[in-house]
């Protein structure tokens, strides 16, 4: 079998659809024991509906973009795994990374190229890869969670406006640190970061700000995903 015969077999299928349905039941009963909670604590009936339903509300929109993304992660190393991991725990931007990473360590140019190659060896190497780098932040946050949770609170009381633009400015620069590794892949990466960039903004800048359309921030990530992905098509002609 090949790469990605392997990372689309019915076996993964069983088996990510088991963790998957782990996960589901997990949520069911937790959403149980709150909802029992709630109703201890003196919330009515009506409160927790209407909770239940602007959360759900709240999370379809942003999810859009995890689709998106599910989309361009699949068509590199399969419809399962990608599922499993955007489900789950990760997000397209590590998946990738973290995929490419182990597909270079392997010898190969990029994930794509191991795709194209077929070489099944490395289906194991590349789950693991990609598994146990995110089980960082995991493991942090059960030991440390509540610790910088505290720092970041009392800095943003001590500061005020300037504690929250920090803690903001420091959750924009762990994303933005994927970016040079973006630009320096090539000339059609490049060009589809700075098309990414400009799309971005002038969603900001024309539909949100001018045009006041304020709800549609959530669905920029995704109308952004899309428009890179279509112009990596363009670039590909162009540049590639």
């Amino acid at each position: 079998m090949t790469f990605i015969e392997i990372m689309n077999s019915p076996l993964l299928y069983c088996l990510v659809g088991a963790g998957i349905l782990y996960i589901l039941i997990f949520c069911v009963l937790t959403l149980r024991k709150a909802y029992r909670h709630g109703l201890e604590i003196g919330m009515t009936k009506e409160q927790l509906r209407t909770t239940i339903v602007s959360s759900a509300i709240y999370t379809i929109v942003p999810s859009i973009s995890i689709v998106v993304g599910l989309f361009s992660l699949a068509a590199v190393i399969g419809v399962p795994w990608s599922w499993f991991r955007l489900s789950v725990v990760g997000a397209v931007t590590y998946e990738l990374m973290a995929a490419d990473m182990a597909a270079t360590g392997a010898g190969y140019e990029s994930i794509a190229a191991l795709n194209a190659a077929g070489d099944p060896t490395i289906v194991g190497t590349l789950m693991f890869v990609m598994s146990i780098c995110i089980m960082t932040g995991i493991v942090c946050v059960l030991f440390f969670s509540k610790s910088i949770q505290k720092g970041v609170t009392t800095a943003r009381n001590k500061n005020g406006a300037l504690g929250a633009l920090l803690t903001a400015v420091l959750s924009l620069a762990i994303v933005e640190a994927f970016l040079p590794i973006q630009l320096f892949k090539g000339p059609v990466y490049a060009a589809v970061a700075l098309t990414s960039l400009i799309a971005t903004y002038l969603q900001m800048e024309i539909i949100v700000k001018r045009l006041k359309i304020y709800w549609y921030r959530s669905f920029i990530m995704a109308v952004t995903l899309l428009i890179g992905m279509a112009s990596s098509l363009f670039w590909v002609k162009v540049l590639g």
